[in-house]
């Protein structure tokens, strides 16, 4: 099981600890932009909903995204009104970039958004927000296409919405159900890496992220919603829909391109069966194959399609040449990316000229084919022709996957073991340590009332001495606060965490609060 964290790389997920109360455990972002009717009573109920039903501490910023009318007025007076309602100003207009400023600057460690109108029913954020903080999942999003969801709205807006997100399958492989739902959470830790890497600042904003997230590994939780569509919304569909093509195309380029650093976002997810290591198996072969297979299929429906083109004006020595070579520059290209997943431009043009190699034993596989059947038969058949080179070809595609993986684009990776670096390298405290346990004078071996690494007296002649453990006895001292591990030593190193007793910054703890606990107005 992989424990480690590598330098860049997010640590293991894991449950947020307990916390004094009163500090935000949720921060819920409402997006506006002149919402001066809605925004009130919005507010309101979303307040009386989390004070009734959520067991921690919470907070809601209100995001105003340049509004021009009474909107910054309302938001100030409900954040006088009410504690725990904040309100946040920005200049200029886009949900996303209201997004982005809030939730980087924010300290729950959770944070969550909500549209306005609170189209989803609010009875759905405690299971949104309750995979993040029990460390189940990274990001959180309410869908309204799962079949157990209940969605009020018209054809449409259920046509637009449904087509998006096939169009996010078909172009990107997305993998979630609903992207444009207004009710999303995301843990901190994953938001201070992954915000960095989004561009958009409007309304593509939500799939950008969720597109990257998903490439990178992250978890994603569904929530099965009930929503009711706002009729006076206003959104404009045409704008929006144009938008986030626009946004769908770029973020496929960087993705086929691989300019996206999406390494910074892996994450240990403990006891996986991708972390293991099985002997004598290859790493990904079966992927591998796969993805082989197909770019081979496509990459031999081009070279045929080239191939019949060229033959139309040149002979077929020629056309196989030019054919081959074309549809081997893209088949290195699609391999590169799709089967051996190498991302960036580093080492493409060696990767290309290793591929022309491979592209040079291929072409005289075809040709010497060719060869032969013009030598058994003065003028073959077109159809015997292709045949030929397609036999040929399955040849030529065996020796191109072998030279690929083992040439091309070879998995230098180290293999990682229990017993590799850093834990056959680092120097172990117990073994090493010139005071370990085997080599000290033992307190019961030495002279009765000798001074011992223990303390100043042996455990029976003054059991309250002050000793290296504090000023209790011995037989009471805890082992755990011992400086130095004890058998039973209940010190415990999480993933990424130094054991040198370095420890980085604590998530905020948890603790579960009612109203009257922390609200001097409620007098129940």
């Amino acid at each position: 099981m992989r424990t480690d964290s590598s330098p860049g790389t997010l640590p293991a997920r894991e449950h947020l600890p307990a916390a004094p109360a009163g500090t935000p455990v949720l921060d819920v972002v409402i997006p506006v932009y002149n919402e001066e009717k809605d925004l009130q009573p919005c507010v309101r109920r979303l307040h009386e909903h989390l004070a009734r039903t959520f067991p921690y501490a919470f907070r809601i910023t209100i995001a105003d995204n340049a509004s021009t009318d009474t909107t910054p007025q309302v938001a100030g007076r409900l954040a006088a009104e009410i504690p725990e309602v904040t309100t946040f100003r920005l200049e200029q207009k886009g949900r996303g970039r209201a997004l982005r400023a809030v939730w980087s600057t924010s300290d729950a460690p959770v944070l969550a958004y909500m549209d306005v109108d609170l189209s989803t029913d609010l009875n759905a954020l405690l299971p949104l927000v309750a995979p993040l903080i029990s460390g189940h999942s990274d990001l959180a999003i309410g869908s309204r296409l799962a079949r157990s969801s209940r969605v009020v709205r018209g054809p449409k807006r259920e046509f637009i919405s449904r087509a998006y997100n096939l169009i996010l399958r078909g172009s990107l492989q997305a993998r979630f159900s609903d992207a444009q739902c207004g009710f999303k959470a995301i843990r901190r830790d994953v938001a201070q890496v992954l915000l960095p890497l989004v561009e958009d600042t409007g309304w593509f904003f939500d799939t950008e992220m969720l597109v990257l997230a998903e490439r990178a590994g992250l978890r994603i939780h569904e929530v099965p919603v009930d929503w009711v569509d706002d009729p006076d919304s206003t959104v404009h569909i045409v704008k929006t829909a144009t938008d986030d093509l626009k946004g769908v195309w770029r973020v496929g380029r960087a993705l086929a391109t691989g300019s996206l650093p999406l390494d910074r976002l892996a994450r240990p997810f403990g006891d996986d069966p991708r972390d293991r290591d099985i002997k004598d198996v290859p790493k990904g072969l079966a992927r591998q194959l796969v993805g082989f297979c197909v770019v081979g299929a496509l990459s031999t429906l081009f070279y045929l399609l080239l191939y019949s083109g060229f033959r139309a004006f040149t002979g077929s020595q020629v056309a196989n040449a030019l054919a081959l070579l074309v549809s081997a520059v893209a088949n290195t290209a699609a391999n590169r990316r799709l089967t051996f997943g190498v991302r960036g431009r580093g080492g493409a043009v060696r990767h290309q000229a290793q591929g022309l190699v491979v592209f040079g034993i291929g072409l005289a596989l075809t040709s010497g084919s060719l060869a032969a059947l013009n030598a058994a038969t003065s003028e073959p058949a077109h159809s015997t022709e292709l045949a030929v080179l397609i036999a040929a070809n399955l040849a030529a595609t065996v020796l191109r996957f072998l030279l690929f993986r083992a040439w091309v684009f070879p998995d230098r990776r180290e293999d990682e073991s229990p017993m590799s670096p850093p834990y056959d390298t680092a120097p172990a405290p117990y073994d090493t340590a010139p005071a370990s346990y085997d080599t000290a004078p033992a307190p019961y071996d030495t002279a009765p009332h000798e001074t011992s690494r223990y303390g100043t007296t042996p455990y029976d002649t003054a059991p309250h001495e002050t000793s290296r453990y504090g000023t209790t006895p011995y037989d009471t001292a805890p082992y755990d606060t011992a400086p130095f591990g004890t058998p039973y030593d209940t010190t415990r190193f999480r993933a990424g965490e130094a054991a040198d007793g370095t420890w980085p910054d604590a998530t905020p703890r948890l603790q579960p609060v009612r109203r009257h606990d922390t609200d001097s107005r409620d007098f129940r």
